[in-house]
């Protein structure tokens, strides 16, 4: 159905308030729930699931270094109500329909507290999956002041939770970067870009079954679709809204929550952002651009300065990304193409905020301490009812485990991708740095294995000379990135973030062992445990 663009303002998520604070420690409790949300005026009301029955969820503020404890509940119903596919791993028909675990993604935590897709559970915890621990979650926050969110990452469905509504962002902050005198209070807001497609009821829309040549008798229904992308564009939860701006600088921390949609996003005034930040906090400096293109889970935080804009101009900013990124069908500059207005008011008073010109200290990696270089290859087969089916290294999930970091270690990662898509990979526990990208003989690859590189290695702009939890891995292209795991050793995965990906099967686990640690079977196993030698007893 057709909806009126910028109709409704934007809703500003609500900062959570502690359940209380008690010996060191901040402690929160949060709800999984269902409950009906009008994502726009002209749309009855959907069934949607949030946090603290919120869509998004409330924003989580931490200080640098606050022991942050949260009991995540999920209060959800028996039976989803988006279609389940019982083919892939861990959506089994023997498995509750219903269960939940929360990744604080982008945080460096231990393997118990990361959201670990078997650490999943059923309401009231009657249920629980094999590598469920606590019921509580410990974030100690002990890194760089950032933006990051949190999702549910339960095995086989988080493309069903995530877009049912399970989402929010965490905000670590600290003294150092209040004292930069960036805009701050009402002047920073955060902007969770989602797709979504609605029935004509209102009801959230997913697919239920997708076209391959030749299908077997028994092709599943409902089955997997190999990418999801909606027609109408939200933000905070509203379809195309609008946010009155003072003339003065605003700070925005935007997110990119869909499950496959990339963002191309730029201002049709002509105006620059200025990025200061991306998944892991702030750059060394401020990088100013005209567009930015955003992958499924990145975050960039940016400064657009209203200052020189006359009081009743409306500015748009628009999407210009096709879809699959970046090759396929290009947006609908009706719908797709639009993601919200902002309509400039009168300043309110002085403002007094400000971009300096160096934001933080980011202290390369210097690539010959690496004591590691290993190659994750993007691979592209089909699955036995002849899906599409992406692989890392031409694994499955549950094939064992094959990247055994040790801690405290530098590894380069060669990121190799011989197919025709970007896929944005995400690594759980750390942040890492971005090498460079070298284009390769795709077909070359195929045929022999070789890598044979047909252009010099290019340097990562600005804007990804900073910390990072999720890469952009572009077709054609070896990525490189720099990474040091650690503070803590055990299991952890890694994955690509377009989610019906990562359901169907493109995500691995490692483990992270300690220093005097070696594998005793260089293949993997799929009981780690057994797999190692520790060379101290």
């Amino acid at each position: 159905m057709a909806l009126t663009p910028f109709l409704d303002p934007l809703p500003i998520p609500r900062v959570l308030k502690p359940k209380e604070r008690t010996k060191g420690v901040t402690y929160y409790e949060v709800k999984m729930e269902e409950f009906f949300h009008k994502f726009h005026s002209e749309l009855p009301e959907s069934k949607v699931w949030g946090y603290e029955a919120q869509l998004p969820g409330p924003t989580i503020e931490a200080e640098q270094g606050e022991c942050v404890h949260v009991k995540w509940i999920n209060n959800l119903p028996d039976e989803h109500f988006l279609p389940i596919d019982n083919s892939i791993h861990g959506a089994g028909k023997d498995m509750p329909q219903v269960r939940t675990v929360v990744h604080l993604h982008g945080a460096e935590v231990e393997p118990d507290s990361d959201g670990y897709p078997d650490a999943w559970y059923t309401r009231d915890f009657a249920k629980c999956g094999p590598r469920f621990a606590h019921k509580i979650y410990k974030y100690p926050n002990n890194q760089r002041p950032a933006t990051l969110w949190y999702h549910d990452h339960a095995l086989g469905i988080t493309r069903l939770n995530v877009y049912a509504g399970l989402a929010g962002m965490y905000i670590i902050r600290n003294e150092e970067e209040r004292a930069l005198n960036l805009p701050s209070g009402r002047y920073e807001i955060p902007l969770v870009i989602q797709d979504k497609t609605f029935n004509e009821d209102g009801s959230l829309f997913y697919p239920t079954t997708v076209n391959v040549p030749n299908p077997p008798p028994d092709f599943p229904n409902p089955s997997i679709t190999p990418g999801f992308t909606g027609d109408t564009i939200v933000v905070n939860g509203k379809a195309w809204p609008y946010l009155e701006v003072e003339q003065r600088k605003y700070r925005f921390r935007i997110l990119n929550g869909s499950n496959q949609r990339f963002y191309r996003l730029s201002l049709d005034s002509g105006q620059q952002f200025i990025q200061i930040g991306s998944d892991g906090g702030l750059l060394q400096r401020p990088v100013r651009l005209d567009e930015i293109v955003i992958a499924p889970s990145e975050r960039m935080d940016v400064v657009i300065d209203f200052t020189n804009q006359r009081v009743g101009t409306n500015i748009v900013m628009t999407n210009t990304a096709r879809i699959p990124f970046d090759f396929g069908a290009p947006p609908d500059p009706q719908t797709t193409g639009l993601v919200m207005q902002f309509r400039v008011i009168e300043r309110n008073g002085e403002d007094t905020s400000s971009v300096p010109q160096f934001l933080s200290n980011i202290k390369r990696y210097n690539e010959c301490d690496a004591s590691r270089i290993r190659d994750i290859s993007f691979d592209v087969t089909t699955d036995n009812f002849n899906r599409l089916l992406f692989l890392l290294s031409n694994h499955e999930y549950m094939d064992g485990i094959t990247e055994n970091p040790i801690v405290g270690e530098l590894e380069i990662w060669r990121l190799i991708n011989q197919g025709i898509a970007f896929h944005p990979i995400h690594v759980h526990q750390i942040q890492f740095q971005v090498l460079d990208r070298t284009p390769f003989d795709t077909d070359a690859y195929n045929l022999t294995g070789q890598l044979l590189f047909t252009g010099e290695p290019e340097l990562p702009p600005a804007n990804e000379r900073g910390w990072k939890d999720t890469i952009q891995a572009p077709p054609g292209f070896v990525t490189r990135i720099a990474m040091r795991f650690g503070p803590y050793t055990g299991r952890y995965v890694y994955h690509c973030h377009i989610l019906e990906h990562e359901d169907h099967d493109m995500m691995r686990p490692l483990e992270v062992l300690p220093k005097k640690c070696v594998p005793v079977n260089p293949d993997g196993c799929k009981n780690c445990s057994e797999a190692f030698l520790c060379l101290n007893e």
